[in-house]
């Protein structure tokens, strides 16, 4: 029935309940005082105590109730409508704290629905406007993503702001490309800096500055291009391409190296033979032992020349780079231009990737079988590929005789194709290989082995080609306000936790696993992510595996905790911390700081104690109940994972900064000043 009662009508209530209370108090202590001894006449003192008491208690009592049912209800309500507002997905409101509110429940609960309907129909008018743009942002990234070269794009201040799968490749070495970041924290900062200010010297809109830069550990160098964005503003962003010509690099050495080798060991030997020849055509009576010498430096020399040539012949195929090319590809182009002569093919071909030019190489297949055919020898032919070894083995076979090598040899001799003019010997000289002809059976065949093939179906790890990018960087302003002014959305944070083995790091518990991620301007960033499981140097208790599933045989080969706290503390640098019961976390990460010779100084923020500021104090803080208020759905089998609960963690705070700013908490500095307010419920650990 009082249920039914509208908000007005238990208000009343409320005052009656005080009115009635204190007459009530009131009468108890009149009647106690008029019982009094006779002698004494009645004591009004007792009874004015007395009813000031009971009027007391009753009022307390009164504000009990209205509190709980009123004040926690109405902050209850208050901050499931900002919830609604701010935090987008965070489920259905729940009308429930306002039961004993009359009709505020049903028409909060009104407004709310309203409100989300309202947000799914504009959320679905702007994905129909915004289908096709999508579609094609998606087309454009996927371009990117297959762009050969690495390619960055880096703001004034020389943050990056884009970069694509190859950049990743090339710049990942030992710690991968992040947002926001700076460039030099991967590449050496001269060359760039010189580029940069060249081209912002020239004035040249067109202008682009060619560099070569290394890696910042110096294990690649880098061949690059970079042209401003935009030429004439003061503090231009840029596009840098680059390429890794380290290997090439090596190769034009090895090969100079060799040549010089070549011209220093044939010079001597020459050298020799002129004196030799000199002394010979001076006559004299040594004739006999200066041919004999003569003879000793001709032996001498061509075993030189043979020594070094079969290192060339060694080396020349690593200085051409040769496509990778599927042997099926490569039958059917030579099915394709031997029927055009009219002439039969049959084929077999495992399932290979050959590292070779395929257009050469069926030319020069093609040319052989057309030559073949011109001689009478054969119309109809079989092209087999096989694994053999490291490589494989094309086998081009026939009915009839075997070709002889002279014959062979001619043929190699002469261009393959007339567009081209590239010989045989050409073809197998830039493939660093031979051919040669070889009975087989009742058939004949000619042999031309691929140094380099892999089967397809091993299962190459492929590779992840992504674009990773946020224009909005290149226009933030890089002012340099103290931490406290800086607003919430101007913050980098990484987002993290561990699982240990066990609650006590003062009694020898360590760290497991250790997870984070990267927010960057509002946002996750796909691929910026930290996720290691870690040697803790201790058997890990049966009942911790319980809880987060990691055992000692998965972190018998990971690394030590020393490593893995100095890894984590490189992708944490110049971010704020944020994790759920940071001073747990935080208290693992510390006492390694003089094992790594770094500190955790970072700014950190807790999303148990940000709970607290937008929900009060006295409600549930675990990251499950914030999970549920937030409409996180956190996968069981996810749950005490240290990545699992990252993304939880990650998720949680996107939400709460948006109910903070419904506050009115925009900076730093002012959330800061409401977290230091519920100290009771968790230390802060800002200094």
């Amino acid at each position: 029935m009082l249920e039914r009662l509208s908000l007005r009508q238990r208000l009343l209530l409320f005052f009656a309940a005080i009115a009635c209370g204190g007459v009530a108090a009131l009468v108890a202590g009149l009647w106690f005082g008029a019982t009094q001894s006779a002698e004494t006449g009645p004591d009004l003192v007792t009874a004015g105590w007395i009813a000031g008491l009971g009027l007391l208690a009753v009022v307390a009592a009164v504000w009990y109730l209205f509190d709980q049912n009123v004040g926690r209800a109405l902050d209850r309500i208050a901050a499931g409508l900002r919830t609604q507002a701010h935090a987008l997905g965070a489920g259905t409101f729940d009308p429930g704290p306002a039961r004993y509110l009359g009709d505020l429940g049903p028409a909060t609960a009104a407004v709310s629905s309203a409100l989300g309907e309202t947000r799914d129909a504009l959320a679905a008018a702007v994905e129909r406007e915004t289908g096709q743009l999508s579609a094609q942002k998606a087309q454009l990234e996927a371009l990117l993503s297959d762009v050969p070269a690495g390619v960055l794009l880096c703001s004034g201040g020389h943050q990056l702001v884009f970069y694509n799968g190859p950049a990743t490749d090339l710049l990942g070495a030992g710690l991968a490309p992040g947002l926001d970041r700076q460039v030099f924290d991967y590449l050496r900062e001269a060359p760039l800096i010189h580029a940069y200010d060249r081209l912002v010297a020239s004035g040249d809109a067109d202008a682009v500055s060619d560099l070569m830069v290394a890696t910042l550990d110096g294990r690649r160098v880098l061949s690059g291009r970079m042209r401003l964005l935009d030429p004439v503003a003061p503090r231009s962003g840029y596009v840098l391409t680059l390429r890794d010509v380290t290997a090439d690099l090596a190769a034009h050495a090895g090969r100079d190296q060799l040549l010089e080798e070549i011209f220093d060991r044939i010079r001597r030997p020459s050298a020799n033979l002129r004196t030799v020849i000199g002394a010979m055509t001076e006559g004299g009576d040594s004739g006999e032992a200066l041919s004999a010498a003569l003879l000793e430096e001709v032996r001498g020399l061509t075993g030189t020349v043979r020594a070094l040539g079969e290192r060339y012949d060694a080396l020349r195929g690593a200085w051409t780079v040769l496509p990778s090319t599927r042997a099926e590809d490569l039958v059917d182009g030579l099915r394709a231009r031997v029927e055009a002569a009219g002439l039969g093919l049959t084929a077999g071909a495992s399932d290979l990737i050959l590292r070779c030019d395929g257009f050469e190489i069926v030319a020069l297949l093609s040319a052989l079988a057309t030559r073949l055919s011109a001689r009478g020898e054969a119309r109809d032919f079989r092209v087999e590929i096989a694994e053999e070894g490291s490589g494989a083995m094309i086998s081009l076979d026939w009915e009839g005789a075997p070709l002889a090598v002279g014959t062979l040899e001619t043929w190699l001799s002469e261009p393959v194709d007339t567009a081209s003019g590239v010989t045989g010997r050409g073809v197998l000289s830039t493939h660093a290989t031979e051919c040669w002809p070889e009975p087989a059976g009742a058939r004949a065949a000619l042999r031309l082995p691929i140094h380099e093939a892999r089967l397809a179906v091993r299962g190459v790890k492929p590779i992840v080609r992504q674009v990773v990018y946020d224009f909005d960087l290149l226009f933030r302003s890089r002012a340099t306000a103290a931490l406290a002014e800086t607003p919430l959305d101007a913050l980098t944070y990484v987002v993290f936790d561990s699982e240990t083995t066990g609650l006590r790091p003062d009694q020898g518990d360590e760290i497991c696993q250790i997870a984070g991620l990267r927010l960057v301007n509002g946002r996750r960033v796909a691929g910026e992510v930290f996720d290691m499981l870690v040697n803790p140097g201790r058997p890990i208790p049966a009942v911790a595996t319980s809880v987060h599933g990691i055992s000692d045989a998965m972190v018998a080969d990971a690394p030590s905790v020393n490593e893995a706290v100095r890894r984590f503390h490189k992708f944490a640098e110049g971010a704020v911390l944020i994790a759920h019961n940071a001073p747990f976390d935080m208290e693992f990460l510390k006492r390694r700081e003089l094992a790594i010779g770094q500190n955790f100084d970072h700014p950190i923020l807790d999303t148990l104690l940000l709970s607290a500021v937008v929900y009060g104090q006295e409600e549930v803080h675990s990251l499950d109940a914030l999970s549920h208020r937030l409409g996180i759905t956190i996968p069981e089998e996810s749950r005490h994972t240290a990545i699992g609960d990252t993304i939880a963690t990650a998720e949680a705070f996107l939400k709460l900064v948006g109910l903070l700013k419904g506050k009115g908490l925009v900076t730093f500095g002012d959330v800061l000043t409401e977290v230091r307010k519920h100290g009771k419920l968790l230390k802060d650990l800002n200094a």
